[in-house]
């Protein structure tokens, strides 16, 4: 089945944003300063939370290619023979930038790339030796491979992705890392969303649920407003699939309630405003489903108004596509309730 169109949101990428920092050192003070972040915001730059998991907002993406070319450039085999550790974290960094060039440009080659710096790390990173440094790259492996999963709709990939991230939670525990461990079962989840979509099985939806679950658990408003956001609004996208491969009105029914609550934090905490209208494009989205499953005429007529509302009271926030998803789900609002009332 094709699942109805949803917007996740991609947390800040801390790990990205601290190989970035621990570069910069390697380029010179011109390059280094022009690293400062650009703090204009355009059209383009409002749904830079949905456009996935190597966004970062820190720093000029401009710095990634002289980073990146610093980085290669260091990896030498004498470097390696000399200090291992520092190899491998260097690996780890040359990771994450390239998997952040791959996002820019949609670049399998790239990503494959990342993905060989992490295997390459994990020559020097043992689980034993170095439990936490082994955990890390592991999770920057699971991310990077469910990038380009996601991308390129491979279930292999996505479920080599799961396996990843399994392996980085043998050592990150809710007790000891609480912060890794809330990300980690973020990722998770996601990917076991995306994973979901390809097989349209139930059971992995439900996996991911339980994982949004347990990252709901470490996360706090005043901590972790964004990835709380986005963690109650994944879950209700995954929850909103699973309502419609099951035709289940219930499981809408908690979508469009984790949907809410990921709209009361984002406007709690004041986040960017874009975020609280693409929680309200989920949540209108999701009571459209609901609508015609039930064939309730008074939530279609409800729904419409909310679209409408949307589309003439904040149009500086959406996207060309997403403008014309509201103008879809409106128009499906109406037909119901016309229909209906006939």
């Amino acid at each position: 089945m094709k699942f109805s169109k949803t917007y996740i949101l991609y947390p800040d990428n801390r790990v990205l944003e601290r190989a970035i920092a621990s570069s910069l050192g390697m380029l010179g003070e011109e390059l280094a300063e022009a690293a400062t972040p650009d703090t204009k915001v355009t059209a383009a730059d409002i749904f830079r939370y949905t456009r996935g998991n190597y966004e970062q907002r820190s720093f000029s993406s401009n710095i990634l290619d002289s980073v990146r070319e610093a980085l290669e450039a260091s990896l030498t085999d004498e470097y390696r023979a000399k200090d291992p550790t520092g190899w491998a974290a260097a690996e780890n960094a040359l990771g994450n930038i390239l998997a952040a060039l791959g996002q820019q440009l949609r670049d399998v080659e790239l990503y494959e790339k990342a993905i060989q710096c992490f295997n390459n790390a994990l020559e020097e990173f043992s689980q034993e030796k170095s439990p936490l440094d082994w955990a890390t790259t592991q999770y920057n492996l699971g991310t990077a491979m469910q990038a380009l999963g996601r991308q390129e709709g491979d279930s292999k990939l996505l479920k080599s992705s799961i396996d990843a991230y399994t392996n980085a939670l043998l050592v990150w525990s809710r007790k000891d890392t609480p912060e890794e461990w809330a990300f980690a079962m973020q990722q998770l989840g996601a990917t076991f969303h995306a994973y979901g979509k390809l097989l349209k099985g139930s059971r992995t939806f439900e996996k991911s649920v339980v994982a949004y679950n347990n990252a709901l658990t470490a996360l706090d408003a005043d901590n972790y407003a964004i990835e709380l956001t986005a963690t109650h609004n994944n879950r209700g996208a995954v929850l909103q699939h699973l309502g419609e491969s099951e035709e289940n009105p219930e499981r809408l029914g908690e979508a469009i309630q984790s949907y809410d609550k990921a709209l009361a934090v984002s406007m709690e905490q004041q986040l960017p405003f874009h975020l609280a209208v693409i929680c309200r494009v989920n949540k209108a989205t999701a009571q459209n489903l609901l609508a015609e499953l039930k064939k309730d005429v008074a939530l279609a007529e409800e729904v419409a108004d909310e679209f409408e509302l949307i589309i003439e009271c904040f149009p500086h926030a959406l996207q060309p596509l997403c403008l014309k998803h509201c103008e879809e789900q409106m128009n499906r609002a109406k037909s119901l309730a016309l229909a209906s009332s006939a």
